[in-house]
């Protein structure tokens, strides 16, 4: 092949993305600051303030229709704000699609994970990223190159399958996971979104991805972990938010609140300790309506 020719494809080839230089932990990645959304007259959050910080673990819980997965789509750029601002990496952000905010380092992990399970584990790490020399529509894969960067950055974090050539969904949910984790770290992540990653597990292949999560985070990125369980949260959380309504009922810090209060506040806080104070009342109430009814068939 002559010198011009190699030049050529050279310049045609897809260089591999790397990880992007971590933030010094701490660094706000996000702040969000009175944020609000709705849709015509349905107000789905109302004043949300949070930042997301470089090295951290930041929980969002709430139960079904609190404004978890409204909240998450704004950062990650399906939705975009219509009240307060948004800071991302220090500049004022509306997102006009996921493909802005993923440029901007924001990657989103989904619950149902966009996987072709009949692919295998490498196919997968690099779906729509492709590593390619040659020029289009000619271009042809570096397989090779690709399986050696999947492994080696599966094995990074902790992640290590049996085979690199095994279709995704022989993994377990755990494992397909940790992939997805795995990708977005070596794509250049800043900001790392987890929705809901433990709620169709079983407590083992929980406990694998909050490992991840937690890898994650000492890898230095901001990791923004939505779920409503938690015992999960606490297991890997440094700050925790939590939605009721479309606001934030809950804002504290690990070393402000205790697993308890957490998880009282999830099951409904003062709430639910009204409703067992009704409920022993009804139980008082119906104690004495069958103690009269007694006395009256004694007669």
């Amino acid at each position: 092949m002559s010198e011009e020719l190699r030049s050529a494809e050279s310049a045609h080839a897809t260089v591999p993305m790397h990880s992007a230089e971590p933030a010094r932990k701490g660094t706000t990645l996000i702040q969000m600051t009175d944020v609000g959304k709705t849709y015509g007259a349905v107000r789905a959050l109302k004043g949300i303030n949070l930042r997301v910080n470089a090295g951290e673990v930041t929980c969002v819980l709430g139960d079904n229709g609190a404004g978890k997965s409204t909240l998450i789509k704004i950062m990650a750029g399906l939705h975009d704000h219509n009240e307060g601002t948004m800071l991302v990496n220090g500049q004022e952000a509306h997102f006009a699609s996921p493909r802005e905010a993923l440029a901007e380092g924001i990657a989103t992990v989904y619950q149902d994970l966009a996987v072709v399970g009949l692919m295998e584990v490498w196919r997968n790490f690099f779906l729509g990223s492709e590593v390619t020399h040659g020029k289009f529509p000619f271009a042809g894969l570096r397989i090779k190159e690709m399986k050696d960067i999947a492994d080696t950055e599966l094995r990074k974090m902790g992640v290590v399958v049996k085979d690199i050539d095994q279709p995704i969904g022989t993994l377990s949910g755990g494992q397909r996971q940790c992939v997805a984790i795995a990708r977005a770290v070596y794509f250049g992540a800043k900001v790392l979104i987890l929705d809901e990653p433990t709620a169709a597990l079983g407590v083992k292949q929980s406990g694998v991805v909050l490992k991840y999560t937690a890898a994650a985070r000492d890898a230095g990125l901001g990791v923004v972990f939505i779920t409503h369980n938690p015992h999960h949260a606490y297991m890997v959380g440094d700050h925790f938010v939590i939605l009721k309504l479309g606001q934030a009922v809950l804002d504290k810090k690990r070393d402000d609140v205790a697993l308890d209060e957490l998880t009282r506040q999830m099951a409904g806080g003062d709430e639910l300790a009204e409703l067992s104070h009704e409920l022993k009342e009804l139980g008082g109430m119906t104690s004495a309506i069958r103690t009269i009814e007694a006395g009256a068939r004694r007669r």
